[in-house]
């Protein structure tokens, strides 16, 4: 798959989430497989330019390419001005969010709210395209709700208004994260359009992807929540799709050194204070759906300090390595 000059590969591509795909992150998950991965969500508020937490999400050194950031807004020339701001910046790739389902998004008109305005959302495509000399992606759900299914026709605005690929959410912005994300209309949405089409939601496993990729035809996955506390994802994904073989599950051993790298570039990143705190929905992550790990959280989560966090989770996997089952109740 291509996205104008840059060949994503493997085609699969980590989501934009707010809170949760910054630099420490990204960088993890292409390490891990992911061909790309798109920044948090950017303001297109100029006062918010120069905050540290946007001082923070516009920090892509390092960073291999293609560097993707997701703007948001509303207004157009916003919008564009975002777009030249974060190009100056080190963006290779601009995103703009037209997916976001939460309230506070919604409210200003920004994020999925766009879906009900069509006229808006061309304007805001073709400013934005005109105003960089690099491709422009958007991410989209299906529709606003389920009266309103309108992907096809945002789809169709967006490759007249030049935009380099689509993502789409298989779920309508009413539905936020509930039910069952569906594929009809992605599926539909990629035979009527030429530019690149990635299917989003609920791809939480190897099988899962090539049956969504069976299913809709798209040219790539764009993986979100699973990916949280399970960065490997992107390696098992492609191993399968390659090999039709499933990789072995990550040994707890494994995962423990992967959840110290990450928290070491936390701490890294963000400086201890805020590296700490931040760093407490990951490990709940890399907890989930392992043993004993409400009692690990309500130990890690008390650890105030970067060693005494990293003891504590360096710890716990290395109880779960050996099958220590006192150490865990105690971790």
């Amino acid at each position: 798959m291509h996205i104008g000059p840059y060949s994503i590969a493997p085609a699969l591509v980590l989501a934009p989430m707010a809170g949760v795909t910054d630099k420490p992150f990204r960088l993890l998950c292409k390490r891990l497989g992911a061909g790309y991965a798109v920044s948090e969500m950017t303001t297109s508020d100029p006062r918010m330019w120069h905050t540290r937490k946007s001082l923070w999400r516009m920090d892509h050194r390092g960073e291999p390419d293609p560097v993707g950031v997701q703007i948001a807004g509303g207004d157009p020339r916003y919008l564009a001005d975002a777009a030249r701001y974060n190009v100056d910046h080190g963006a290779q790739i601009i995103d703009i969010n037209m997916g976001c389902p939460a309230k506070k998004v919604c409210n200003v008109w920004a994020g999925s709210a766009l879906l009900q305005d069509e006229a808006l959302v061309g304007r805001i495509l073709e400013a934005v395209v005109a105003a960089v000399d690099v491709p422009v992606t958007l991410k989209i759900r299906t529709g606003w709700n389920h009266e309103n299914v309108n992907g096809l026709q945002v789809a169709r605005i967006a490759e007249a208004s030049g935009i380099a690929a689509l993502a789409v959410h298989g779920r309508t912005r009413d539905q936020h994260y509930t039910g069952e994300a569906e594929y009809a209309t992605i599926a539909a949405i990629k035979q009527a359009v030429a530019i690149p089409v990635l299917a989003n939601g609920d791809i939480t496993d190897a099988r899962k992807a090539r049956a969504v990729l069976h299913a809709t035809g798209v040219d790539g996955l764009m993986i979100g929540r699973a990916a949280q506390g399970r960065p490997w994802i992107f390696r098992e994904i492609s191993h399968f799709l390659a090999t039709g073989k499933e990789l072995p599950p990550l040994s707890p051993a494994e995962a423990g050194a992967i959840l110290h790298e990450h928290l070491l570039q936390l701490y890294a990143f963000y400086g201890e204070e805020t590296g700490v705190r931040i760093a407490r929905k990951h490990l709940g992550w890399y907890a989930k759906d392992r043993p004993e790990n409400a009692g690990f959280r309500a130990v890690v989560n008390r650890a105030e300090t970067a060693e005494a966090q990293l003891r504590c989770a360096d710890h716990y996997f290395q109880a779960l390595a050996a099958g220590d089952q006192a150490t865990l109740q105690t971790a």
